[in-house]
């Protein structure tokens, strides 16, 4: 057998007598030390009277010696074969080689010198069902401990945690629960240790309620029964009550460790308070673990999560090797913090380094180009989870169908949904939140009877897009009706389905009627609401009712901007200019400024953006010899622009050019100068279209024989052919 360089380095009882560089004795060859050739003669001349140098020679401490400094498989094997070769049955030495290998990461050798061994005591059963579950390997570790049982070797102390960490990890409870009352039998009760595996036993099952009565009966409370306890609370969505367990440990004067840490961050992450979760990162710079990298995970989830994704993204950096879990809280930090361009661009760096993806990184990813609303990246996705392990995801699914949606086609988001086999109710309301924001609430109302055939039951968010789809549809009946059946499946409205209903019977001008249901509505009207009855106002010119909904407003939001340029666009609308100066004199004295108005267009995959009257693009003088040709094309078929958009007291011929200088028409220019003939284009604005704009992106797309679609603050507009897909209902 070949030396291995750690044998060679070991020093054992006879170093002081060999020269300084000696290969040890067992593995010197016969000749050197003119031994016998057989094992039982050689252990025989070993222990005999004419070896003094060895009579006292100490077998298990030597080998174990040799285990325990054993840094390779290899250094194992040749041990484990050499006393195979002296015929050295011991279970001392035999567990010694399977922690080793356990902890060298090698289970399935431990495994195999496990099988070996002909009656294994509880050590050596120990040592085994810790390396399962050591690595996870719960079914495993379980099934050791059956034919453990089976054989009549009674557990100890050491046994019980780690069959409970299995029994967590899997999970399952009813083992779980034998293994409780295996300890009572066995006079456990009172072992901290054991009794801390109970505790996340049964935090890891849900059974948080079981965790405490356990957690309470326990005399001694070391930092380890805290953490459970926390971390219990934690994964199973109670972070006020991990909080406060954790309050309670420091009054104790027990010091977290790392670990629960990790978990308080956590808790702080889900109730997204960012100034004590500060406190707690402090606390970890104090101790000294601010490069443990559950920690950094940890961290760089509630910064991300609380909107500091630059912090978020420093700790992110401080990791050589990021893990998926460190990847997905940044890139979903990313896209839902209004970085979706980041998240995009963190996510194709993550799949260029071949870094396997999950469900969270795939729906995240997802989410972001949702978010961005370009078509052709929208397209780039759907092909790279088609071919990936997500593609019968249904969650990922779902997000594709939103995506497609959001993006502006709604007939890509039918096909994902259509070959989506496994469809629960996200999947079906999904596509009909697609169809609603796109303004086909008759595919909407269809899809829903599909949906309660199929024997699928419907939620709120089903509710909130059918509503939406009526809204946007003006199907009144049919969205009344709906509001008043959702309590026949035990679904109580919430404040959109109300803010959803008065906008439905405002914008079909039943102001009255929206007023008198807010009148009767069972909670109290939130803002939603009430901005929902200050538009239809708006669009009806209703003031004083208007001026009521605004008041309302105003008491539950003093300083929100849009609140106050709804009520100036209102009385615009009325022309009481006048009363606009003074909602602008009001918008100054407090500090508040109205949101710019931008377009986005998507060409060749690159979104440009717009402003009003911009000038800066490079080829803005062809953009706005392009509009000008427009508005000559509008005029002489007749268009003529309602000037009672315009939230401006100015004169005729400035009017008129305010209105043709909005963004979204900057927008359309560019799109036609930049494509060839036929080309889709697809334009995003923040705002609401304006009435004018409106008309005149109609007339356009039939004078260009162009599709036109613009997705503006509230929905989709799919102009053609001089027509838009929300029939003049927006």
């Amino acid at each position: 057998m070949a030396s291995s360089p750690l044998l060679t380095r070991i020093s054992h009882p006879f170093s002081s007598l060999y020269p300084t560089k000696i290969t040890p004795f067992y593995l010197a060859t016969e000749q050197s030390f003119k031994f016998p050739s057989t094992p039982f003669n050689f252990v025989k001349h070993l222990s005999s009277n004419d070896n003094p140098i060895f009579h006292n020679f100490n077998f298990d401490s030597f080998y174990a010696n040799l285990i325990d400094n054993s840094s390779h498989k290899i250094n194992l094997t040749q041990v484990h074969a050499k006393l195979l070769l002296l015929g050295i049955q011991n279970g001392f030495l035999v567990s010694k080689l399977v922690n080793a290998a356990v902890n060298l990461g090698e289970i399935s050798y431990a495994r195999k010198v496990f099988d070996k061994f002909p009656d294994p005591d509880v050590f050596l059963w120990n040592a085994i069902i810790r390396g399962y579950s050591k690595y996870n390997l719960f079914a495993s570790a379980v099934e050791m401990y059956s034919r453990m049982q089976v054989l009549w070797v009674s557990p100890d102390g050491y046994t019980l945690p780690h069959i409970l960490k299995a029994c967590g990890g899997i999970p399952s409870f009813r083992m779980g629960q034998q293994v409780h009352g295996q300890i009572f039998r066995l006079g456990f009760e009172k072992d901290v240790f054991v009794q801390n595996g109970v505790v996340a036993f049964y935090a890891k099952c849900g059974k948080i309620a079981s965790a405490k009565v356990v957690f309470d009966r326990l005399e001694i409370r070391n930092v380890v029964s805290w953490t459970s306890m926390i971390s219990g609370y934690a994964q199973n969505g109670q972070p006020i009550e991990a909080l406060r367990v954790f309050d309670e440990m420091r009054s104790t004067g027990v010091m977290p460790d790392w670990i629960a840490l990790v978990s308080v961050i956590r808790a702080h992450t889900d109730v997204e308070d960012l100034e004590h979760g500060k406190s707690i990162h402090s606390c970890v710079i104090k101790m000294g673990l601010d490069l443990e990298p559950d920690l950094l995970i940890a961290l760089t989830a509630m910064y991300a999560k609380c909107g500091q994704v630059m912090v978020a993204r420093s700790f992110f950096n401080l990791v050589k090797v990021p893990n998926l879990i460190l990847w997905n809280a940044m890139i979903s930090g990313y896209a839902k913090n209004g970085y979706a361009e980041e998240a995009v661009k963190l996510f194709r760096d993550m799949i260029s380094h071949n870094i396997k993806t999950d469900s969270i990184t795939a729906r995240s990813a997802v989410l972001a180009c949702a978010q961005v609303g370009s078509f052709d990246l929208a397209r780039w996705m759907d092909n790279y989870i088609s071919k990936s392990e997500h593609k019968d995801d249904v969650f990922v699914n779902s997000a594709l169908i939103d995506m497609f949606a959001k993006c502006g086609n709604v007939d890509m988001a039918r096909m994902v949904f259509n070959r989506t086999l496994d469809k629960d109710v996200v999947v079906w309301s999904s596509m009909i939140v697609g169809y609603g924001l796109h303004g086909r609430g008759r595919e909407a109302l269809d899809l829903y009877q599909l949906m309660k055939q199929s024997g699928v039951s419907p939620n709120a968010v089903t509710f909130l897009g059918l509503l939406t789809a009526c809204n946007h549809s003006g199907l009144v009946e049919d969205g009344w009706q709906l509001f008043h059946c959702m309590k026949d499946y035990g679904i109580e409205p919430r404040h959109q389905h109300y803010a959803c209903l008065v906008d439905l019977l405002g914008r079909s001008g039943y102001l009255d009627q929206a007023y008198d249901f807010i009148m009767n509505m069972p909670i109290e009207p939130g803002v939603s609401v009430w901005g929902a009855l200050l538009s239809a106002c708006k669009i009806h010119r209703h003031v004083t009712l208007g001026e009521y909904a605004a008041e309302r407003l105003f008491s539950l939001e003093s300083y929100n901007t849009g609140h106050y340029v709804q009520l100036s666009n209102l009385y615009a609308s009325a022309r009481m200019w006048d009363r606009v100066a003074k909602i602008r004199v009001l918008m100054r004295e407090k500090g508040l400024s109205k949101d710019l108005g931008y377009s986005l267009i998507e060409i060749n995959g690159k979104l440009e953006a717009f402003r009003v009257g911009d000038k800066s693009h490079p080829r803005s003088k062809e953009i706005f010899e392009e509009l000008e040709s427009l508005e000559r094309r509008l005029k002489q078929a007749g268009f003529v622009p309602d000037r009672n958009s315009s939230l401006h007291d100015l004169n005729e011929e400035e009017m008129e050019e305010t209105l043709c200088n909005h963004s979204e028409r900057l927008a359309i220019a560019f799109g036609l100068i930049s494509t060839a003939q036929g080309t889709t284009l697809r334009i995003t604005k923040n705002l609401r279209a304006c009435i004018n704009c409106h008309s005149a992106t109609k007339l356009i797309s039939k004078l260009v024989n162009r599709e036109i679609i613009v997705r503006d603050a509230n929905r989709f507009h799919h102009f053609r052919d001089g027509v838009c897909s929300c029939g003049d209902y927006w």
